[in-house]
């Protein structure tokens, strides 16, 4: 059975901002601040990276309404 992997909500739980470079496109997030990722992004190394460190972290999977908006987000920067 396959699973359909689901986009998330990030936060940057540090005291300064974070920056994530992705293939897609570029996160700056302030202290606090969050941030939907599509399924795809998930997968990026450099949002991996930031999530080993502890520079962010995964407040919850995306719901299916968001995961809408997220990817209509995503075709509108390309």
């Amino acid at each position: 059975m396959n699973r359909k992997r689901k986009g998330m909500l990030i936060k940057n739980t540090n005291t300064a901002s974070v920056q994530i470079k992705m293939s897609s496109r570029t996160i700056l997030l302030g202290p606090g601040e969050e941030a939907l990722l599509t399924a795809a992004e998930v997968l990026d190394p450099d949002l991996r990276t930031k999530l080993q460190i502890r520079a962010v972290s995964i407040v919850r999977p995306a719901t299916d309404e968001e995961e809408g908006v997220t990817e209509s987000e995503q075709q509108d920067s390309d």
